[in-house]
């Protein structure tokens, strides 16, 4: 589903490899945490996923592809397999919570009679069913994580990738969060949740690949990678 083979990216500006020599395979409807340090290069995983940035050497695979060799015509086709939650929502403020998961499906053209459909669904999904016709303001900070998460899906990607999708939520909103996030998995659909919250990832029980420096050096259960941190390492 995703592979890094032998994956450097060095930025001319400081002539820095923001990573390095990676190789990994994630595999279809896993469900991966990406842990490190703030420059460890999890910023640069992401935008090299979403071709944002080319590498400075070796591969990256989606299903198979090299997506270096698509073209600029290309890659949001590309981007449309790939749903993002980023921690800082990016809703839009002037629509309510159906028009900001159906402008997802708008902006590609999506009939309206699917619209109708597909949304509904998805917000049932995540659990806001009761919410459809508020706006971002009247909502909590998790509810507006949820519509982010029903925006980022409602085009069926196989790839769901977030980052830091807990970031501003409290312990236990963050939990309803991740719930939400293991039955999307459940439903097939590959997850890659970049995060500083170890503590959440030690109760997630699920793959961890960790990166110090540019360089891959975790690929573990989310209790070893702990233990093996000292257990604070990014606190």
């Amino acid at each position: 589903m995703i592979e890094f083979i032998n994956v450097t990216k060095t930025y001319e500006k400081n002539e820095k490899d923001a990573l390095r020599d990676v190789n990994l395979f994630i595999d279809k409807g896993e469900f991966v945490f990406l842990t490190g340090r703030s420059g460890a290069g999890k910023s640069t995983f992401i935008k090299l996923l979403l071709r944002e940035i080319d590498v400075s050497s070796g591969t990256v695979k989606i299903k198979g592809h090299d997506i270096s060799k698509l073209s600029k015509k290309e890659i949001p086709y590309l981007r449309r397999k790939l749903g993002v939650v980023f921690q800082d929502f990016r809703l839009l403020e002037n629509k309510n919570v159906y028009e900001n998961v159906a402008y997802a499906m708008e902006i590609i053209g999506r009939p309206e009679r699917k619209i109708r459909k597909k949304v509904p669904l998805a917000l049932e999904m995540v659990g806001l069913s009761n919410r459809m016709y508020h706006y971002p303001h009247e909502l909590s900070g998790g509810e507006q994580q949820r519509v982010v998460i029903a925006r980022a899906i409602i085009n069926n990607p196989s790839i769901l990738i977030c980052d830091e999708p807990t970031g501003n939520l409290d312990p236990e909103t963050s939990k309803d969060i991740m719930r939400v996030l293991l039955e999307i998995n459940r439903h097939g659909t590959t997850l890659v949740v970049v995060t500083h919250d170890l503590e959440m990832v030690n109760l997630m029980h699920k793959r961890v690949l960790t990166l110090e420096g540019g360089i891959l050096t975790g690929d573990s259960a989310a209790v070893q990678t702990i233990q093996q941190q000292g257990g604070n390492a990014y606190a």
